[in-house]
């Protein structure tokens, strides 16, 4: 399997200027680790919790004895100085992003995440934001695949992505954001649902897919 098979397409993302307060709002309501950030249409950096530990509204900001800091470089000094004062997110975010592509495979993918010590990594096509993989995304594929995946790959991939396409027509569901893994036919829809109205749509919706054996309802209502 590659990213094209589990990613998720719906990103939430901000904008170089966007305040830091407004960006943490956005993590805790999307219950989301990171946030990619978006530049007239190209990813120029992300910004993530790791970004967030050492503010001053916290009390967090770090504190060296004078001799340490005397030997730091002013580099590390300024840039520390950045993340825990400044009020937008050019000023904290991560421009060295690790990035992927469509047809990076899961295996690759997972090395990248353990390596870099990060919990999501970015799909881009042509400097554009696709898609983004996370930890929760592996383990989504994993479960949904107790056995290697078989040869109906193609088939799988061509019933997701009527299906992400079917879903952004919808306005009773915002469930783009969530995830869907194809195994053999067979559709496990992952992640939280407003209602259990809203979860029977979603697995009606995915039945009349044309190629769908079943449903497998991975999903949780919110209460």
């Amino acid at each position: 399997m590659k990213a094209i098979d589990v990613m998720v397409r719906d990103v939430v993302t901000v904008g170089p200027d966007t305040t830091v307060a407004d960006a943490v709002q956005l993590l805790a309501k999307h219950d989301v680790s990171s946030l990619p950030v978006i530049e007239d249409g190209e990813l120029i950096g992300i910004i993530s919790e790791a970004d967030l530990l050492h503010r001053t509204e916290l009390g967090t900001e770090k504190h060296r004895p004078w001799w340490l800091e005397a030997v730091t470089p002013a580099s590390t000094l300024a840039d520390e100085f950045a993340k825990s004062h400044g009020k937008q997110v050019a000023e904290l975010m991560t421009e060295d992003v690790v990035t992927v592509s469509e047809d990076t495979s899961l295996g690759e993918i997972a090395a990248l995440l353990e390596r870099h010590r990060i919990k999501r990594v970015p799909v881009v096509m042509d400097g554009k934001l696709v898609g983004i993989v996370s930890r929760s995304n592996l383990i989504q594929a994993l479960a949904s695949h107790p056995t290697a995946p078989g040869d109906e790959v193609d088939e799988d991939r061509q019933i997701r992505q009527t299906l992400l396409g079917r879903l952004t027509e919808q306005k009773w569901t915002d469930f783009g954001g969530r995830n869907i893994i194809v195994n053999s036919g067979v559709v496990h829809l992952w992640g939280l649902v407003g209602s259990d109205d809203e979860r029977r749509a979603l697995v009606a919706l995915a039945e009349g897919v044309p190629g769908v054996a079943s449903v497998s309802d991975e999903m949780i209502p919110a209460y």
